[in-house]
């Protein structure tokens, strides 16, 4: 009998631990699962059209685990683990948690975080890419995958220091990579930063990112910077985004010319029913400092249509097509290489989020 009501009052014990921790901090498991079938053409060697089940057609499938706990003061502990999630066979997308795996603290005076992350540019650009950087299509992030065209950002650090705050109606972020060489604190360094105001339907955007490489002979090293400026105007069913990059990358050996390009977008979304959701975006982007006549200036025309089945699941099917001058190479993805100077695709899926 003692030994019944010994374990009875030990249960309540630990039942009201666990509710006061409850109370104190929190942990929610999350994910995105989207999947579709595609049709690519000039997808292979021999320019013929693949199709395929597809892994992320609107957004990158993957889960996490993201938690914070009330230190008190209006001070609270947060983390955040994340991996990606290959939807066609199951596989892990890449290391474990290779998307995020950070810890930090959120306050007042904003957000500190430190380990692995998306960088402050990634962040500030996303909300101002009419496709939200959909693997199917976007040239957001780095343009298209083929040729001399990954004229884009760093979508994450490793080895991370991440910032950001608010102050009236404007939002602001830094990111800092650490390189971790022996041979200097700059070398391998990176650096990310953002700004945004908005004032009613109006947002306007800057930010900076530069990313070194290694010392050479002599100390120098490759680096490149990359600048985007970017407006959205946002108001009942309408969305209008426009967006400009700009790329350099400056060579640390001698005698080798500066690798430049430009990339502009705009884009407009219209809701016609809560439901759904039309989008139409433009990408150009304008390669420069090559050789005569070898310019891809490649172009991509990107329609969407997007119906919510709930506020948890969404049917979409996309189209898109790229063409490139000068008989260069142009592709649909930013990961997946084109064969001929234009590319058509389409893709219908499904994306669920938990």
């Amino acid at each position: 009998m003692k030994k019944t009501a010994f374990s009875l009052a030990a249960m309540a014990v630990l039942a009201a631990a666990a509710g006061a921790a409850q109370a104190q901090s929190n942990v929610t498991v999350y994910g995105l699962l989207d999947v579709g079938v595609d049709n690519t053409s000039n997808a292979s060697p021999s320019k013929g059209s693949v199709s395929h089940v597809s892994s992320g057609g609107m957004n990158t499938s993957r889960w996490g685990i993201r938690g914070s706990e009330d230190l008190g003061g209006g001070l609270k502990a947060v983390f955040n683990l994340e991996g990606g999630i290959l939807m066609d066979t199951g596989a892990a997308d890449g290391a474990l948690f290779k998307r995020q795996a950070y810890v930090g603290l959120e306050g007042s005076y904003g957000r500190l975080v430190l380990g692995r992350s998306f960088t402050t540019v990634y962040d500030f650009v996303l909300p101002f890419d009419p496709m939200g950087y959909a693997p199917y299509y976007s040239w957001a992030t780095s343009a298209n995958a083929s040729g001399p065209s990954k004229y884009g950002m760093t979508t994450a650090f490793d080895n991370l220091v991440k910032y950001s705050g608010k102050a009236g109606d404007f939002k602001f972020g830094a990111s800092y990579g650490f390189g971790e060489q022996a041979t200097g604190a700059q070398d391998s360094a990176k650096f990310s930063s953002g700004v945004t105001y908005t004032a009613g339907p109006v947002s306007l955007l800057a930010t900076y990112e530069r990313v070194n490489g290694n010392s050479i002979v002599g100390g120098a090293r490759d680096k490149t910077t990359s600048y985007h400026m970017g407006a959205m105007y946002s108001e009942g069913p309408w969305k209008v985004q426009a967006v400009a990059r700009d790329y350099k990358l400056d060579p640390a050996a001698a005698g080798k010319a500066d690798v430049r390009g430009t990339l502009y977008w705009g884009g407009v979304s219209y809701m016609t029913t809560p439901q759904v959701t039309l989008t139409g975006v433009i990408y150009y982007q304008d390669v420069k400092n090559v050789a005569a006549n070898t310019d891809a200036d490649p172009i991509m025309y990107v329609a969407r249509v997007r119906y919510a089945l709930s506020k948890r699941t969404d049917l979409y099917v996309a189209g898109a097509y790229a063409k490139a001058k000068h008989n260069q190479l142009v592709s649909l993805s930013r990961d997946d290489a084109g064969f001929d100077n234009t590319q058509r695709g389409v893709i219908a899926g499904i994306q669920h989020r938990f």
